[in-house]
């Protein structure tokens, strides 16, 4: 076995960035359009997490 590599521990770094945006949606949809310091932090760290997840174009940052 493999330590580090298990997907059970952290599936999130698994996800695409469409089930990411799904998250984001549902995220909007719960907070009716407006988002607590809490959701607002939750939002920032999906859409972090989207960005990464979108395939990296091929050239310098």
């Amino acid at each position: 076995m493999l330590h580090g590599m298990s997907t059970s521990v952290e599936p999130s770094s698994e996800r695409s960035a469409a089930e990411v945006n799904e998250e984001i949606r549902a995220l909007w949809l719960r907070s009716g359009g407006t988002l607590s310091v809490e959701q607002r932090e939750e939002y920032q760290r999906l859409v972090q997490e989207w960005a990464s997840a979108l395939p990296q174009p091929a050239r310098a940052a």
